[in-house]
């Protein structure tokens, strides 16, 4: 998983992809692509 200081750009690579927060930080999340995984912070 990769670490980004911002994710905007990372949610519309894919349609899948959902913006998540847990624990005080934010993932980006896509199910159908679980590369797309990535992290804020």
């Amino acid at each position: 998983m990769k670490c980004y200081s911002s994710l905007k750009s990372k949610k519309v690579r894919d349609l899948n992809c959902k913006i998540v927060r847990r624990k005080g930080r934010v993932y980006v999340i896509n199910k159908k692509n679980p590369k797309m995984k990535a992290r804020q912070g």
